[in-house]
C-alpha cells in the first residue's frame, strides 16, 4: 500500500483550469506537508514559461518531454522554497501532457525530482531526521482523458522506483490549520579568521550561521508560556465537539525561544585566541511562522516546523542580500577589502493563500513598491494577489549586516571532544566553565 495524499479541492480545479495552448506539456510543483500517516496538499503552483519559449512556440509543440528544462524548473521550486513558512515542503511536482506523450513522462519527472530535492537540500541550515517522510510525489494528468497517475519516489535512495500512491480531493483542508508566531532576536557575531580572507562574504557568512543554527537546534521552546513534553498532544486540554474535532479557542500558538549561553557539562567548550581579518555582524529581529494540520499535531512537529523557518528566514534573507548585490554589480571582493560596510537585509511580507488560512510570505528591500511585490508573487505562485492582501510584518530596518575589517584578536567558541593539541583559553572562560563542576 502506497502513500495517501489528502489534496484540497481548489488544487484539482486549478489543475483543471490549466490550458496547454498547444504546448506538448505543462509542469509546476506541489506544496504541502507531510506527517507518518498521509501527506497534505494545499498548493499546485504552475511553474512560469522561460521568456524564449514564449516566442517559440513552434519549437514547444516538437519537444519532447526528455527536453523538460530542469535548471528552470529547480530553479522555480527554490524561489518558492523562500517563500514558503515552517511545515511547509515542496512535495513534489506535476505534469500536464496529451494523451500521446503518456509513456514518456517517467524518467523525465524522476530526474526532476531528484535534481529539485539535490537542489533545494543544498541551501538548508538543517536536515531532516531519520523519522521523517522521504518520499516524494509526481501527478501525471492527461490532458484528454483526464486520467491521474499519482507515484512516490524515496529521495533517500538514488536507484528506488516509482510507488503508486492514492491521490484524494477534500474540501476545506486548508481553512482549519494551526498557525505558530515568533519573534526572534538576532546578534549574531562571525569572526573571519586570516584564513578565511580569500573566501567570499557569502561563504564566510555561510559557515558562521551554520554554528548559529546549533544553538537555534538546542534551544529551548516555549509554546503559549510553557514549555511542554515533545510527545505530547499540541491541542492538549482543549475541548472537542461531538464530531471528535478540536474547538481551539485560537488556532495561534505563540513561541518563545531560549538559547544556552553556555553548554552543558558532558560537552568540552574550548576557546581559541586567532588572529582575525574582519567580522560579520547580524542583528536584527525577524519574524517567524509555521503551520501545521490540525489533525493530532505533537508539541515536537509544532517546535521542528518552527526551528526551520527560524533557520531558512535569516538564511534566505541573506542570500537575497547576496544576489542583490550581485545583481547591482557590486563585487564581493569590493565589500571585503573595504573597511566597513552596512547593509539592510530584506524584511518580510506575507500573503494569504486564497481561500486558505495558510499565508506564504516574500521578502521585501526598502526601495520596492507594493505593486512590484504583488508582481512578484503572481510570477512565482501563478496565483491572483491583491496589494490589500499584503501583510508587512517587519519594518524597514528591522534586520542589518555589518561587516567590518580589523586585525584584532577574536575569541571564537568550538565544539570539541578532543582536542588535537592543547588550546589557550581566557580565564574568565575557565572560570565559567567550571561553576557548577
Amino acid at each position: 500500500m502506497g502513500r495517501t495524499y489528502i489534496v484540497e479541492e481548489a488544487v484539482g480545479q486549478y489543475l483543471s483550469n490549466i490550458n496547454l495552448q498547444g504546448k506538448t506539456f505543462v509542469s509546476g510543483l506541489l506544496i504541502g506537508q507531510c506527517s507518518s500517516q498521509k501527506d497534505y496538499v494545499i498548493l499546485a503552483i504552475r511553474t512560469p514559461p522561460k521568456e524564449e519559449q514564449n516566442e517559440n512556440l513552434k519549437h514547444q509543440q516538437k519537444a519532447k518531454l526528455d527536453n523538460l528544462d530542469e535548471e528552470w524548473a529547480t530553479e522555480h521550486a527554490n524561489q518558492v522554497s523562500r517563500m514558503l513558512p515552517g511545515g511547509l515542503l515542496v512535495l513534489g511536482v506535476f505534469i500536464i501532457t496529451t494523451l500521446e506523450m503518456g509513456n514518456d513522462f517517467q524518467n523525465a519527472l524522476r530526474r526532476l525530482v531528484f535534481a529539485m530535492e539535490k537542489s533545494m537540500n543544498k541551501r538548508r541550515l538543517w536536515n531532516f531526521t531519520d523519522e521523517e517522510v522521504s518520499e516524494r510525489v509526481t501527478l501525471h494528468i492527461c490532458s484528454s482523458t483526464k486520467k491521474i497517475f499519482c507515484r512516490t519516489y524515496d529521495i533517500h535512495d538514488p536507484k528506488s522506483s516509482a510507488k503508486p500512491a492514492d491521490w484524494k480531493y477534500q474540501n476545506g483542508l486548508s481553512t482549519s490549520w494551526l498557525s505558530l508566531e515568533c519573534t526572534v532576536h538576532i546578534n549574531i557575531h562571525i569572526p573571519l579568521s586570516s584564513t578565511s580572507v580569500s573566501y567570499t562574504l557569502e561563504k564566510n557568512t555561510k559557515n558562521g550561521l551554520a554554528r548559529w543554527a546549533k544553538q537555534i537546534e538546542n534551544g529551548v521552546y516555549l509554546i503559549n508560556g510553557q514549555v511542554k513534553d515533545e510527545d505530547c498532544d499540541l491541542l492538549e486540554g482543549q475541548k472537542k465537539s461531538s464530531r471528535g474535532n478540536v474547538q481551539a479557542t485560537s488556532h495561534s500558538f505563540d513561541v518563545k525561544v531560549l538559547t544556552q549561553l553556555l553548554l552543558n557539562s558532558d560537552h568540552r567548550s574550548t576557546a581559541t585566541v586567532q588572529i582575525c581579518s574582519g567580522s560579520v555582524n547580524l542583528k536584527g529581529a525577524v519574524k517567524c511562522r509555521a503551520y501545521l494540520h490540525s489533525s493530532k499535531p505533537k508539541v515536537k512537529d509544532a517546535v521542528q516546523a518552527m526551528k526551520r523557518d527560524i533557520l531558512n528566514t535569516v538564511a534566505d534573507r541573506c542570500e537575497i542580500l547576496f544576489e542583490d548585490l550581485l545583481l547591482n554589480e557590486v563585487p564581493e571582493k569590493k565589500v571585503m577589502n573595504s573597511e566597513k560596510e552596512f547593509h539592510i537585509l530584506p524584511h518580510r511580507v506575507f500573503v494569504p493563500i486564497p481561500g486558505s488560512t495558510i499565508m506564504l510570505c516574500d521578502y521585501k528591500f526598502g526601495d520596492e513598491s507594493a505593486e512590484e511585490m504583488r508582481d512578484h508573487f503572481i510570477e512565482m505562485l501563478d496565483h491572483v494577489i491583491q496589494i490589500e492582501d499584503l501583510e508587512i510584518a517587519e519594518e524597514v530596518n528591522t534586520a542589518c549586516m555589518r561587516y567590518s575589517a580589523n586585525t584584532e584578536a577574536s575569541l571564537d567558541n568550538t565544539d570539541d571532544e578532543h582536542p588535537e593539541q592543547p588550546i589557550k583559553t581566557r580565564i574568565i572562560l575557565k572560570i565559567q566553565q567550571n561553576i557548577g563542576i
